[in-house]
């Protein structure tokens, strides 16, 4: 494994991980801020409108400075803004600090992705997969050292401070190993911002499918457990543990898969198996059913979008970044919106209902993955 890649894992991983202790302590920032979960909820939505704004600028960002530069830069700052959340002194610095940590987590999705696409180049193979894996892998590490810290009763400070110092060593390494990708020439003024064009549209909207699935599952699973499965309390969470487990599983295995079957194909079986998981889950109103059908529905999701990551990233008539940036900002709006609106159709009609929407939306990735040419 050249250096390179180890460097992009890194990055992926630093993501997931400090993204996860925070959250971990997310109860802890709502009890210092005396904020229920509603207004709670505006503290969040105003990191991931940050994201939006940041991402279709980053692909811009990365044309005139090179990846490496914005990757390196979006995560010291990542980093450095975590730990002011504990140290702000009302909720409207409490929104703006999450907003300007949404616009780093962004550049920072686009700018590593970007990475990752010349490291795969490099490698002449699939390997996008194995990169989102270490991401899983951090988040499921960082949720475990945030219930620790919490267990051993650390103020939110210090836990974020020894967090970010992990996090800033791993890249301060990462620093040296990235890919050191000139800037572009500047022959004329282009636009800050691009509209996707028609390729980058239907690679967008697999994207938004997927992510408003994977946003689904990860907001609304456990209370389906709980209210339309029949779980206990105890059992409820473990649906969506079952489907974070499955989505890791998958990116370990998605890049052998494609490599083997191609693209077009393995989007079509992956779409194929999510909608069948997520169709058992809501068919059978049984909760280790229903574990067992949020898992099938983890494997489906895994691998989609970082195969439509690698695929902008490596279209012919745009830079990566720019492909990048179009694609995410078109799927990260999925994985934003989606969840809301779903809660809107579950109290017109029902959750389960409003699930049935997101199992329709898999049909849709899936018809339009087979129509992808490779």
């Amino acid at each position: 494994m050249t250096p390179a890649r180890i460097a992009v894992k890194l990055l992926f991983f630093i993501n997931g991980f400090v993204h996860a202790n925070l959250a971990a302590r997310f109860p802890r920032v709502q009890e210092i801020f005396s904020i229920d979960n509603g207004t709670f909820g505006i503290v969040l939505l105003s990191s991931s409108l940050g994201a939006l704004v940041a991402m279709p600028f980053t692909g811009w960002l990365i044309i005139r400075n090179g990846s490496r530069r914005i990757a390196i830069t979006a995560v010291f700052l990542y980093c450095l803004f975590v730990p002011l959340v504990p140290v702000m002194t009302n909720m409207y610095g409490l929104i703006f600090i999450f907003f300007i940590m949404g616009i780093t987590a962004g550049m920072l999705d686009v700018s590593m992705n970007a990475q990752a696409v010349m490291v795969e180049q490099q490698y002449r193979k699939p390997i996008m997969t194995s990169f989102h894996a270490l991401f899983s892998i951090g988040m499921v590490i960082g949720a475990g050292c945030g219930a620790l810290f919490v267990k051993l009763q650390t103020t939110l400070l210090i836990h974020l401070s020894i967090v970010i110092a992990l996090g800033l060593v791993g890249a301060m390494w990462a620093r040296y190993h990235l890919i050191h990708d000139k800037p572009a020439e500047k022959t004329e003024e282009g636009p800050a911002f691009r509209l996707p064009n028609a390729a980058m549209i239907s690679i967008g909207v697999i994207a938004f499918c997927c992510m408003l699935g994977e946003g689904a599952m990860a907001d609304w699973s456990t209370n389906f457990m709980e209210k339309i499965a029949g779980a206990s309390k105890a059992l409820a969470p473990i649906g969506l543990s079952s489907f974070a487990l499955a989505m890791t599983i998958g990116r370990f295995f998605g890049d052998s898969i494609r490599a083997k079957l191609g693209d077009t194909k393995l989007m079509i079986y992956l779409g194929i198996i999510s909608t069948l998981g997520l169709t058992i889950t809501l068919l059978f109103v049984n909760p280790y059913i229903a574990i067992g059908g949020l898992f099938i529905t983890g494997l489906g999701l895994s691998s989609i979008v970082p195969i439509a990551y690698s695929i902008a990233g490596n279209t012919k008539d745009l830079p990566p970044g720019v492909g990048l940036a179009m694609v995410t900002t078109v799927g990260y709006s999925g994985f934003l919106f989606g969840p809301p609106i779903i809660g809107f159709i579950a109290d017109w009609q029902s959750l389960r209902l409003a699930l049935g929407v997101v199992a329709l939306l898999f049909i849709v990735m899936t018809v339009l993955g087979a129509r992808y040419k490779s």
